[in-house]
């Protein structure tokens, strides 16, 4: 069964009893079985004897049962291929060790004792235990579990699963073990911890546990003990964190939380994926060189696991490039706009002050969009709204839906308008060719008499690429000889290669050129509710209500938009979707169909939809690259762009038959 590259990982706690170790082993393994679907399970600091033993860690009583306890969990894991990590004191060669066992199909796998002691306000782990330097022995006879691994230069592997593993107090460190382990290849790193609750210390602990998995390009697992260790003197929250490369994936309750309840236990599970931190790791070569500048060897210690994950407890955003939280949504837009219009800016400093900003209006989203952010760049600059040109350029497929909000948006704005009819420069042109649009004869008709003839050909047989692309390049003819022309094609359109070649695919600048389509609507939005009021924001109202069409070909006869784009290529919320899996990640098309097999889109589509509309991206995406090599500037807002000098260089004659025969292959799995 494939997985993806998907690692189920739990982080838990469990309910303590301090000294006891012979109960701790037995609720462990009854959380162990509660967790029985999880790849890796890790628990926290010193869970077998319980972190709050104080002096009592130097009765060999209490380190005798702790090893008794040991041995019920490595029998309780006799049958299973999860890797189990529990915390123990251990001593070894007359020291006393605050130590991690890695317990896999009834064995001890390995043990790492912890580098980093505490000693000072609250902590007195020095008291009791060594700090593990490296000099420590290689190994340590557990007697009927034989001989273990032993050391901080241990690293777990099962197939691509590379795991490392710190405790506590590691992690707040300014060069954390984690950080050589990851260098050393390890993917996933584990944190046995007992962290008490004091104010302000939770928000710190998760930025510690999210940037150390972003620095790391790792996933990040941390266990904390829970509020049934002894509370003498502090009370441990029970905090469990699981982060992917500087995301957290999950988190568990805790003591101190909004919610006057708290858990006597509490677990965080998720999904990460190894592909993902692998591509991750691949691509940025700053991270390849600090590992390569890692002297640290480690040793490598196999497990086996069958790693049949298949991402099913994996959040995946069906709209990556849309955050889904209202807050998050509202500073993205914020920051996004405040992008293109520091861009726009900076272009348009260099050039006369008399020079004109030349925007083709046509009244849909990304020619609005582009025309916001113009008028708020002009403000910020104190710049006269009027040097702002916008034209709208109504021709066969112009309805009066989107003219009259083009209208309206350049009145209500206030900037300088015009209009011109393009139709005669498109008959004109048609004659000159001696081609026939959609099949009529133009040598001896009339505007009107075409318009009309247009409009009563069938929907099926309006098929003339020479006909929409005569439109979309006298419209650019026109805009280019009046200034300096603001592009308005966004980052979905040029992934298909959706826009007309030296056409609409041509500016002097383009603010839009890495928002994808699904984004486009969010911004229109934001702008209406927040940067625009009265009027203006009615008119952005409908505009984002308004079908997506680039009305190239005739209305339908009763004037209303029949040429959707949607309807020709696929929704954009599927498109967007691929192109940010395929190209943030690289992920394979197999890997892209489970994912959105995992997404909740915003409405429901098949299998087959979904497949079909990946197949006509991977087709379209190879054949348009040649579009894709010469567009204009135009500022990178996120984190897929597609802009040829900077995040996207493929050759314009690769073949896409890789990744389509993937599909094929996925259908006969199927």
């Amino acid at each position: 069964m494939q997985s993806w590259g998907f690692v189920r990982v739990t982080a838990a706690n469990h309910l303590t009893s301090v000294a006891n170790p012979a109960a701790n082993a037995d609720v462990i393994c009854w959380r162990i079985e509660q967790f029985s679907s999880s790849d890796v399970i890790v628990l926290g600091e010193l869970c077998l004897s319980g972190y709050t033993c104080g002096d009592l860690f130097a009765q060999d009583t209490l380190l005798r049962a702790t090893r008794d306890a040991l041995v019920t969990i490595v029998r309780a894991t006799e049958d299973t291929h999860q890797l189990v990590v529990v915390g123990l004191p251990l001593r070894v060669a007359d020291r006393l060790y605050n130590c991690a066992a890695a317990i896999s199909a009834g064995q001890v796998k390995a043990i790492v004792p912890k580098q980093y002691l505490p000693n000072y306000q609250e902590f007195y782990e020095a008291r009791w235990f060594a700090a593990a330097a490296g000099d420590e022995p290689a190994s340590v006879d557990l007697g009927p579990l034989g001989e273990i691994p032993f050391g901080i230069d241990l690293l777990l592997k099962s197939g691509e699963l590379v795991i490392g593993i710190e405790i506590c107090e590691d992690l707040w460190m300014p060069i954390p073990p984690s950080s050589l382990q990851a260098c050393a290849g390890a993917n996933l790193l584990l944190n046995l911890s007992a962290s008490n609750e004091i104010v302000g210390k939770a928000p710190w602990r998760e930025l510690l546990v999210r940037s150390q998995s972003g620095r790391c390009l790792a996933a990040y697992a941390y266990a904390s003990a829970g509020p049934s260790e002894s509370t003498t003197d502090l009370v441990f929250g029970g905090h469990c964190l699981i982060a992917e490369s500087g995301s957290v994936l999950a988190e568990s309750a805790r003591v101190g939380d909004r919610d006057a309840k708290f858990p006597e236990q509490s677990d965080a599970t998720a999904d990460i994926d190894l592909e993902r931190l692998a591509h991750e790791r691949q691509i940025t070569g700053t991270w390849q060189q600090s590992a390569r500048r890692s002297n640290v060897s480690f040793r490598v210690v196999e497990f086996e696991s069958e790693l049949t994950c298949r991402g099913e407890r994996r959040v995946v955003a069906a709209a990556p490039f849309v955050p889904r939280d209202d807050g998050q949504l509202y500073q993205r837009c914020t920051e996004i706009f405040g992008i293109q219009c520091a861009a726009l800016t900076k272009r348009v400093s260099r050039l006369p002050d008399t020079a004109k900003l030349v925007i083709g209006v046509s009244g849909g989203l990304d020619s609005t969009l582009a025309l916001l952010v113009a008028v708020k760049a002009c403000e910020f600059q104190g710049w006269p709204i009027e040097r702002i040109l916008g034209i709208t350029l109504p021709g066969f497929g112009t309805t009066q839906h989107t003219l009259q909000s083009a209208r309206q948006l350049m009145d209500l704005l206030q900037i300088t308008a015009e209009e011109v009819d393009i139709r005669s420069i498109c008959l004109d042109t048609f004659r000159a060719m001696g081609h026939r649009p959609l099949g009529i004869e133009v040598e001896a008709i009339s505007i009107n008499d075409l318009q009309s003839a247009l409009q009563q050909v069938p929907e099926h047989a309006r098929h003339d690429l020479v006909f929409e692309n005569v439109q979309a390049r006298v419209r650019t003819l026109l805009l280019m000889n009046r200034g300096f022309v603001l592009g308005t094609g966004d980052l979905s359109e040029q992934a298909l290669g959706w826009s007309t070649y030296n056409g609409d695919h041509m500016s002097m600048y383009n603010v839009n050129s890495s928002i994808p389509k699904t984004l486009v609507r969010f911004l229109i939005r934001y702008a209406a509710q927040h940067q625009f009021s009265g009027p203006v924001s009615e008119v952005l109202k409908r505009i984002v209500e308004t079908p997506i069409s680039p009305e190239l070909l005739p209305p339908g006869r009763d004037g209303s938009i029949v040429q959707a784009t949607e309807g020709t290529l696929g929704p954009y919320e599927l498109h967007d979707f691929f192109l940010y899996y395929l190209l943030r990640f690289g992920f394979s098309p197999s890997k892209i169909l489970q994912l959105a097999r995992l997404a909740q889109f915003s409405r429901p589509f098949s299998q087959e939809q979904i497949e079909s509309s990946l197949r006509k991206f991977l087709t379209r995406f190879f054949a348009n690259q040649f579009k894709r090599s010469c567009v204009p500037d135009g500022p990178k807002v996120g984190s897929v762009s597609l802009s040829p000098r900077g995040d996207w260089r493929m050759p314009s004659d690769s073949d896409a038959d890789a990744w389509l025969s993937e599909l094929d292959q996925e259908d006969a799995n199927d």
